[in-house]
């Protein structure tokens, strides 16, 4: 089928599938969307040149899947918070969301092929249907605070599969759940070097990070009486909230982050809100903490 300009070859495909989002779009269209299929979402901005080369490509080949996964596109220029919480550093940057979790991606403009190979592998499973379920499952034990039970789950697909991302990231999460920060380090490195941008992997250093953090913070008691003696000691307040994380407080920890923020936001080069972005990384995008978090985040940023 020809197309004459007026998108002939485009009307086969179901409407919807391309489409502008913004930060208050995002938890709509790419979350809770890629709950129902694949997700791809595109990060650029109109000065990038790459970007103009490769949205179209991408369009072109969304379109030609006819349904099997969505593209969703978002300017980092006017909504600078996804990216910046997702750790975004380059563009045209492309991350793929499966239920509501980020399983894939890539960053420069590719050739029609790759892309084509990449949403194939996406939608027909380089991962199968087993491994995937096995993958849900492992997250759900780790989200449970189940971390023996996640890592036999993550150490019986790589028995399958050694090069498996997700399950090296999520063992990596185990490590670091149970304090065992070298063992976290040591299976990071065995993800392919053309792998260690994802976001899988890119969730699991945060968290190694974030942990490495607390070791070096004073306890919660001693933190909290710092703050109450002195409100603007904003090194106590944010010792106190990578303490309060490292005891499983999330919310407060965001809290601690937050009135930091409100009273002085460019305390430290902006320390608290990127120690915020850090924390939603590690936390994963789907947590209630990180949710939350961002909504408390946008209110004040974008007040």
């Amino acid at each position: 089928m020809l197309d004459n300009g007026g998108g002939v070859a485009a009307a086969a495909a179901p409407e919807g599938l391309v489409k502008e989002t913004t930060t208050q779009g995002f938890m709509k269209d790419v979350i809770e969307e890629s709950k129902r299929q694949p997700v791809l979402i595109d990060f650029w901005a109109p000065w990038c040149g790459p970007c103009k080369q490769l949205t179209p490509i991408l369009e072109k080949v969304v379109k030609g899947a006819k349904g099997k996964v969505k593209l969703v596109k978002m300017n980092i220029d006017e909504h600078p918070a996804i990216p910046g919480q997702m750790g975004i550093q380059s563009i045209p940057a492309v991350i793929a969301f499966v239920n509501g979790q980020p399983t894939d991606g890539f960053m420069g403009a590719q050739p029609e092929a790759q892309i084509n190979a990449f949403i194939e592998r996406l939608t027909k499973g380089a991962v199968g249907g087993e491994t995937k379920d096995l993958l849900a499952e492992a997250d759900a034990a780790l989200a449970a605070g189940d971390a023996e039970t996640a890592a036999a789950i993550y150490s019986e697909i790589l028995a399958e599969d050694k090069a498996n991302v997700p399950a090296l990231a999520g063992l990596a999460r185990t490590y670091v759940a149970a304090n065992e920060i070298e063992k976290a380090k040591q299976i990071l490195t065995q993800v392919p070097e053309a792998k260690r941008n994802d976001a899988a992997v890119a969730a699991a250093r945060a968290a190694l990070e974030v942990a490495e953090q607390a070791s070096s913070v004073g306890p919660i008691g001693e933190l909290e009486q710092k703050v109450q003696s002195n409100p603007l000691d904003h090194q106590a307040r944010f010792d106190l909230a990578v303490a309060l994380n490292a005891n499983g407080k999330r919310q407060e920890a965001v809290d601690q982050l937050m009135e930091i923020v409100k009273r002085d936001r460019k305390w430290n080069d902006d320390g608290a809100r990127k120690q915020l972005v850090q924390f939603f990384e590690a936390w994963g995008p789907t947590e209630e903490a990180t949710i939350a978090g961002r909504k408390k985040l946008s209110s004040v940023l974008f007040a």
